[in-house]
């Protein structure tokens, strides 16, 4: 779930951002006064990295990975893309990555993940999920993180995680997956690709720092940057931002909050007026429709 930065937070760092921060990410200049809008974002051109990508690495790096300290990890093709998704995401449910990076095929997954843990490159812990039935997720660990990077595995524009910081949200944000997965699917359907994945703290961490530098009376202008909107004093950040390149060659993003029975009417009445996609999950959309319809709202909700 996400929350809005308010005037008062500007001034300093979460401590909470001090770990996901990605790694060797390079920090990227912005032209003070530029404004974008909500739907495109003319910032920088992130490293073309696709399907394409992954094909150089199923011929290229689909045996061995070397880590800095000289390790060496026999990893398969799937292995790899199973890594590469945990990085991008964070975590993610054992369910949802047989689903998506194994075909539906739950015993091949189970025996590649099951591979993963044992090399200590991905961690598992079972959280009650829906109805408090058990859910098994999956992190990467710091040795699987350093992987990536080490072999070039992801752009350097993508930030990678490892590890889970907010115990309490972690269903919540293993189900970005899913919402991502519905969304890319629709993008790269009307011609878009080099899909990059942003989460909500890496999107905070950059507002941070411009409002560090400049102060909090310019967080107009810093959300304009961001292709973010002021909303009540505040700048609400989405769960999950995607950022592709059109069929124009033009950088264009797509904001997502994934919207659950914890958030109040206010609260998700202000992600409509940011602009932002809502998602909700188990079936909640007709709740939430009401309640924004009670404020004069008609905003489309989508279900997982």
């Amino acid at each position: 779930m996400s929350r809005d930065l308010s005037p008062q937070e500007l001034d300093h760092v979460l401590p909470s951002l001090a770990d996901p921060r990605p790694i060797d990410s390079e920090p990227r200049e912005r032209e003070p006064g530029r404004s974008t809008a909500t739907s495109r974002t003319p910032r920088h051109a992130p490293e073309r990295f696709s399907r394409d990508r992954l094909r150089e690495i199923r011929f290229e790096r689909g045996r061995a990975l070397a880590s800095r300290q000289g390790s060496s990890y026999q990893l398969s093709e799937s292995q790899i893309r199973t890594i590469i998704e945990l990085g991008k995401f964070r975590v993610i449910s054992r369910h949802d990555l047989a689903q998506h990076v194994y075909g539906g095929e739950p015993e091949r997954a189970d025996r590649d993940i099951e591979n993963l843990i044992r090399k200590r490159v991905v961690r598992k812990g079972v959280f009650g999920g829906p109805e408090a039935s058990p859910r098994e997720l999956l992190t990467l660990t710091n040795t699987g993180r350093e992987l990536l990077r080490t072999n070039g595995l992801v752009s350097r524009s993508q930030a990678v995680y490892a590890g889970v910081v907010r115990p309490r949200e972690v269903n919540h944000d293993a189900d970005l997956y899913r919402l991502y997965q519905k969304e890319a699917a629709r993008i790269e359907h009307q011609g878009g690709w080099n899909l990059r994945v942003i989460l909500e703290c890496e999107l905070k961490e950059k507002i941070h720092n411009d409002i560090a530098r400049l102060g909090a009376a310019a967080r107009s202008e810093i959300a304009a940057w961001h292709g973010l909107r002021v909303v009540g004093n505040k700048i609400p950040v989405p769960d999950l931002r995607i950022e592709y390149e059109t069929q124009d060659g033009e950088l264009a993003h797509l904001d997502l909050e994934l919207v659950t029975e914890h958030y109040g009417g206010r609260h998700t009445a202000d992600k409509v007026r940011a602009g932002f996609s809502l998602y909700t999950p188990h079936g909640e959309a007709s709740r939430f429709r009401r309640v924004l319809g009670a404020r004069g709202m008609t905003p489309d909700i989508l279900s997982l």
